[in-house]
């Protein structure tokens, strides 16, 4: 098992200005973070992954697609958008020397038909990505897409939902993940979802169910904590956690009040809280 913390807590483009804060995460003991890939070009992110290395730390990464980048658009030239996005994401991955790649960029965010997914969209998401998984296997990147909750998005909410889209795209380089925070929401079992995702799931957010400090809500933990090493996963656990620090970030995760005192909370006891408990699993 590997711990890491999602950036986005603190920003979402990595600078040299967040570089203090890789070290503090590194003197706590995190294996690594989760870089948010929204912008920037190839220069920047050598820049830091030499950052990365000299704080030895290793990284995964989140990135998201946007409407005119939708892999289930009926307009061709969108979905070609999408993979062309996802490529661009994939490229900045592997300077970064990220192996996992997550998110939901199965569908833009916050975007509804006002039905549920239609069977034309499962298949231009399947087709789509796997266009780019083709293009991740190249760069030694392993997709693993996010399901979110019936709140953000309408095409991807339960983990029966990811599992027959990993089966559908048919390809070792893309993968599905587990959230406690939209599990908590979604899921009737939260250890039959992580059961049932066993065998194609590659990574995992460790999220409380106000989006704050792991451990201080009333996310199942135990029971999660205990089914993960059941099903024998032994990847990466990052903490994703948000507050009002970026205005366009919180508005969109309806972050409307400060769920913890300090960022420092957040890290430093969601650290513990995940080592005693995968301890304790």
């Amino acid at each position: 098992m590997k711990t890491g913390m999602n950036l986005l807590l603190w920003s979402t483009h990595v600078t040299a200005e967040l570089f203090p804060v890789l070290g503090e995460l590194k003197s706590l003991g995190y294996d690594g973070v989760e870089l948010p890939l929204f912008e920037g070009d190839a220069a920047h992110y050598r820049t830091v992954r030499a950052e990365l290395d000299r704080q030895g730390l290793e990284a995964t990464a989140v990135t998201v697609l946007s409407e005119d980048a939708n892999p289930i658009s009926p307009n061709p030239a969108v979905r070609q958008a999408a993979v062309d996005r996802m490529k661009w994401a994939i490229e900045m991955s592997q300077i970064c020397g990220v192996k996992y790649l997550c998110g939901p960029f199965h569908s833009p965010l916050a975007v509804f038909s006002g039905t549920g997914p239609t069977e034309t969209e499962k298949q231009y998401a399947a087709d789509t990505l796997r266009k780019v998984s083709e293009f991740a296997a190249t760069a030694d990147v392993t997709l693993t897409i996010e399901y979110l909750n019936r709140f953000e998005c309408y095409f991807l909410t339960t983990a029966a939902d990811a599992r027959k889209l990993v089966k559908a795209v048919d390809h070792p380089n893309f993968r599905t993940m587990y959230d406690s925070f939209h599990a908590n929401i979604e899921e009737k079992d939260v250890a039959e979802a992580i059961r049932h995702l066993s065998d194609v799931m590659a990574h995992v957010h460790i999220s409380e169910n106000d989006r704050g400090t792991p451990g201080t809500g009333h996310v199942e933990w135990v029971k999660t904590f205990r089914t993960l090493k059941d099903v024998g996963y032994d990847g990466w656990l990052v903490i994703e956690a948000f507050g009002r620090a970026l205005p366009a970030l919180a508005a969109a995760t309806k972050v409307w009040r400060d769920l913890f005192p300090a960022p420092q909370e957040v890290y430093q006891e969601g650290l513990a809280f995940m080592k005693r408990m995968w301890a304790e699993a």
